[in-house]
């Protein structure tokens, strides 16, 4: 929140309204600018994929009966009882595994794609899948992912992987649960879709979580067994000696759009994992005792051989789509300004780097046909949660080209690439987004 003291100038708090008048302007007219371009997907940039999770909005104090500690003893208190218990919280558990998250599915309205949702299940049917495969249900096999006051529910995640080899799998899917890649989720959702959003958002944080749990079950300082505490929030040595603490892990990324500012282009690359004929930003983690700014110039660097000066900061997402190693990496998008133009490519690290004009990039932008790949994907949730769809195919569910091969796309935009990328192509659609690059208090650096 934005205090101002009675005794401000005036013209401090005019200069204040004014760049906040600008940004906001400039963020719709680059909304509607990107919308354009994605064919008829509807694109928000003030929330990326697996952002915007209304479970992590407030934590809870301590004494309070939601937090995650007293949420615990409740919900071990309710698994003592064998029911639950009256005026007692309610909570919801979302089985995961091997990094899938439990969903169903159902038909759109009309003709529009299927809708998927995660698949929650209560505390005691949990328990009751569980000790059909001979588990045992316990407050520590559960993390916490936060709550809803106002309905007197609290949200949590659980790790089957170990247990669900068959008769799990089986009882659920005959419920029409299944679980789904999270890739694949996050291709079939609906940009237009709040829920969709949310729901994303919240799967992404668990098992983001959960791989991080599955990662740091022994001290990193004395070899010992780690113990959940905090409701799985956090983690710590078993050790009488060490009791090290051990705290969720979040890898930084810089993500970068390098421009020629002079020559209208754009430098873009390719990985030999890609798809044919994708192009996306360059990218890279960040060191340690390294600036987000200098990461940047020397990832470019490092990668092209471009040297990089003014660095813009544009929006960040969390991405925890990763490898399992990674649990959640933190994409820091970026607007990198080039001072030289000759092309050196690492070969290591890239199969290709080029320069694209604006106006090839914005034919790319155009001939993607983003919304066609969400509604296949959509459809193919749906068959996996009918037992119709076994395997997954993760070429099919990112293939965004229409019929006739294009020289060049982008990614989708469940992908900060995608919107670093569709904004500079459209900045010239409104006046906006030049202020808002130049204005906002504290972008830019030059360091």
């Amino acid at each position: 929140m934005v205090k101002f003291s009675l005794l401000s100038s005036s013209t401090h708090f005019l200069s204040f309204c004014r760049k906040s008048t600008l940004h906001i302007l400039s963020r719709r007219a680059l909304c509607s600018a990107s919308t354009a371009a994605a064919d008829t997907m509807s694109i928000n940039l003030q929330s990326h994929a697996f952002a915007g999770n209304p479970l992590l909005t407030k934590t809870p104090s301590p004494s309070d009966p939601f937090s995650p500690s007293q949420a615990l003893e409740t919900l071990k208190t309710q698994l003592l009882e064998g029911a639950q218990l009256p005026s007692s919280l309610s909570f919801k558990v979302l089985p995961f595994r091997k990094g899938r998250p439990l969903a169903s599915s159902g038909g759109g309205a009309g003709d529009s794609a299927p809708n998927w949702h995660l698949g929650w299940i209560s505390l005691f049917e949990c328990k009751g899948f569980l000790t059909n495969c001979g588990v045992q249900l316990s407050g520590e096999s559960l993390v916490y992912l936060g709550s809803r006051p106002e309905d007197d529910l609290v949200y949590w995640a659980i790790d089957v992987s170990a247990d669900s080899e068959s008769s799990l799998v089986a009882e659920l899917g005959s419920k029409r649960l299944c679980f789904v890649e999270l890739r694949t989720l996050m291709v079939a959702t609906d940009w237009g879709d709040a829920r969709a959003m949310r729901e994303l958002a919240i799967a992404g944080h668990a098992r983001a979580l959960l791989e991080w749990h599955s990662i740091s079950q022994f001290c990193g300082h004395c070899g010992e067994k780690t113990v959940p505490k905090e409701a799985g929030r956090r983690k710590q040595c078993s050790s009488e000696l060490c009791r090290k603490r051990v705290y969720p892990r979040v890898d930084p990324v810089v993500i970068m759009l390098v421009i020629d500012r002079e020559n209208n282009r754009a430098l873009l690359s390719r990985q030999s994992r890609f798809v044919p004929r994708m192009w996306s930003c360059l990218a890279g983690f960040i060191e340690p005792g390294e600036s987000l700014e200098e990461a940047v110039r020397r990832e470019t660097w490092e990668e092209t051989g471009i040297e990089v000066g003014e660095v813009v900061y544009h929006s960040s997402q969390p991405w925890p789509v990763g490898p399992n190693s990674m649990p959640c990496q933190l994409m820091v998008g970026f607007f990198a300004y080039a001072k030289s133009l000759e092309i050196n490519v690492d070969k290591e690290e890239l199969e290709d780097a080029q320069w694209h004009s604006r106006e090839d990039v914005k034919r790319a932008l155009a001939f993607a046909e983003y919304k066609k790949a969400q509604t296949t994907a959509a459809s193919k949730v749906e068959q996996m949660c009918k037992g119709v769809e076994k395997g997954q195919n993760f070429s099919a569910d990112f293939n965004v080209e229409s019929g006739e091969l294009a020289p060049m796309f982008i990614p989708g935009p469940f992908a900060i690439a995608h919107h670093l990328i569709s904004s500079w192509v459209y900045q010239d659609a409104t006046d906006g987004v030049t202020a808002r690059l130049k204005q906002t208090s504290g972008s830019t650096s030059n360091l």
